[in-house]
C-alpha cells in the first residue's frame, strides 16, 4: 500500500466522491483515496496533506469557481487535477494558467481521471480532450521567440520523468537544462502568458505548435 499513489478528493457531492473512490479502487494498479471532503481544508490537514495528487472540484458550495483555492494549492507545490462540471474554454485555460496539472470535466469519466492522476503523480504531461479543445480554440496572442535549443530541451522535458534524463539525452548538465527552461518561462511571462508549471508550458507549446498532442 505504501507504494500506491495517494489522492485527496475535494468535492461537495458525496456521490462524486464515492464514484472516484470506486474508480481508484478498481484501477490497475489501484490508486488510494486517502481522504476526501467538501472543503479544501481536507487537502491541508493530514492525511490529505500528504497526498500525491489533489482532485479539486471548482464549484464548492457556490457559484464562484474556487480559483483562489487552486492558486494556494499550486503555490504550495501541490499537483492538482481540476475535475469539474464546467466545460467552458476560459475556465479550462484559467486553471492551466494558474498552474493546475490538468483540467478535466466530469463528463470525461474514470479513464481520463485515473490517467491524469497517474500522470500528475509522475509529473508527466497529460492533456484531456476538454483541455485539448480549449487549447485549440485559444486565440490569444503573444508567441515568444524561442531558440532551437530551448525548444529541444522543452520537448524532451515533456517526454521525460526528470531533468536528469533530459540532460543525459542532450549531453547537457542539469544546470543547463534548468537554465533553458527558466529562459522559456521568462519569455512567456514577458509575452503576457505566464507558464509557472510544467503543465502550463505543455499547454503553451501545444498552442504555439511546438509540439503536438500525438507527441506527448
Amino acid at each position: 500500500m505504501a507504494d500506491l499513489i495517494g489522492v485527496v478528493v475535494v468535492d461537495d457531492h458525496p456521490a462524486t466522491i464515492a464514484g472516484i473512490d470506486a474508480w481508484c479502487a478498481v484501477a490497475e494498479p489501484p490508486v488510494r483515496v486517502i481522504d476526501s471532503g467538501a472543503s479544501v481544508a481536507v487537502a491541508w490537514t493530514e492525511p490529505g496533506a500528504s497526498a500525491d495528487v489533489v482532485v479539486l472540484d471548482l464549484q464548492l458550495g457556490g457559484l464562484v469557481p474556487a480559483f483562489a483555492d487552486l492558486r494556494r494549492l499550486v503555490d504550495a507545490g501541490r499537483q492538482v487535477v481540476v475535475y469539474t462540471m464546467r466545460e467552458d474554454r476560459d475556465t479550462a485555460l484559467n486553471c492551466i494558467d494558474i498552474g493546475a496539472f490538468v483540467f478535466l470535466t466530469k463528463a470525461e469519466g474514470p479513464v481520463h481521471l485515473i490517467a491524469a492522476i497517474r500522470a500528475a503523480a509522475a509529473n508527466l504531461p497529460y492533456t484531456s480532450p476538454s483541455l485539448a479543445r480549449a487549447i485549440g480554440d485559444d486565440a490569444r496572442q503573444g508567441r515568444p521567440r524561442l531558440t532551437q535549443r530551448e525548444i529541444d530541451v522543452l520537448v524532451n522535458w515533456f517526454a521525460s520523468e526528470s531533468k536528469e534524463m533530459v540532460a543525459r539525452k542532450l549531453n547537457l548538465s542539469v544546470s543547463s537544462v534548468n537554465t533553458y527552461i527558466n529562459r522559456v518561462r521568462i519569455k512567456y511571462a514577458n509575452a503576457g502568458r505566464e507558464a509557472p508549471t510544467k503543465a502550463a508550458l505543455v499547454a503553451r507549446a501545444i498552442q504555439d505548435g511546438l509540439v503536438s498532442l500525438d507527441e506527448l
